[in-house]
């Protein structure tokens, strides 16, 4: 989350993108830095032990709602 605040404070465009056990931690993160919302996008839960192509499927499948909140209406 340090690294969206650092990147939003330079105007690089950028999403934040977690496995699902981060949900509620990424928005108590936010909040603390002071972002009411951060554009995230998470995937299933865990990613530690999938394969290459495991990997590349979990990625291909979040593609359209990383796109989605790349490029948000600010």
């Amino acid at each position: 989350m340090h690294d969206f605040v650092a990147l939003e404070g330079v105007g690089v465009i950028h999403a934040f993108v977690a496995s699902s056990e981060f949900v509620t931690a990424s928005a108590a993160q936010a909040g603390a830095l002071g972002y009411a919302e951060v554009p995230s996008v998470f995937v299933p839960h865990p990613i530690q032990d999938r394969t290459d192509q495991e990997m590349r499927a979990l990625a291909e499948a979040a593609l359209p709602e990383i796109l989605a909140a790349v490029t948000r209406q600010p």
